[in-house]
């Protein structure tokens, strides 16, 4: 298989938990025998955005489109610099070590760091905190939302949490964001946790 056919969704789905199930089914074979979560969440980010595109009757590419699919994660996973740049951002310096930074992703440039503590921001933050996964219909009615495309009106994020040896670690999450206020329902979370969780399970971290 062309690894690029991975995103055809066939036109005998109908529905978004036949849809979540396929692209489940086709991410579980691209990451086959990789385990490199940068590799991974790239092949995810892209074949999550690609096949939500070829899904139109519930999204497409017009006013309903998902315009933004990737991951923020712990920034302890990400390369640490060896010497301080001056130009940093002061704030990230500060607390680098409470941020989750971008990672793969397809759409728009986004935001490069969200704070996850002492006070989570955004989404993204509650829903690392939180460990579940937070569904938001209109995101100009959710508290400390952070705009990082202003045509965005809906968002789901997911938590990404490896269980080790008892213990629930949150590496990061998966985001998603729609152009339609209620784009997202509880099949795309259903169908987004599963992903989640065979990410976490494919990848060594």
């Amino acid at each position: 298989m062309l690894h690029a056919d991975a995103s055809l969704v066939p036109d005998s789905i109908k529905t978004k938990a036949e849809f979540w199930t396929h692209v489940h089914d086709q991410l579980e074979i691209l990451v086959g025998g990789q385990r490199h979560w940068v590799s991974n969440l790239s092949n995810a980010a892209s074949l999550i955005y690609s096949s939500l595109q070829a899904f139109p009757s519930n999204f497409g590419d017009g006013e309903r489109s998902v315009n933004w699919c990737g991951f923020y994660l712990i920034s302890s996973l990400f390369p640490q610099p060896r010497f301080t740049d001056a130009s940093m951002d002061p704030k990230f310096q500060t607390h680098a070590s409470t941020n989750m930074l971008l990672g793969p992703f397809s759409g728009r440039p986004a935001c490069q760091w969200i704070e996850v503590s002492p006070r989570p921001r955004g989404v993204c933050g509650d829903a690392f905190v939180k460990r579940s996964t937070v569904l938001v219909p209109d995101v100009l009615t959710y508290p400390g939302h952070i705009a990082c495309d202003g045509d965005t009106k809906s968002e789901i994020v997911c938590p990404l949490i490896l269980r080790k040896g008892g213990e629930d670690i949150v590496l990061g999450v998966l985001d998603l964001d729609c152009l339609a206020i209620g784009g997202f329902d509880a099949d795309d979370q259903v169908g987004l946790e599963r992903i989640a969780a065979l990410i976490i399970r494919s990848s060594d971290w």
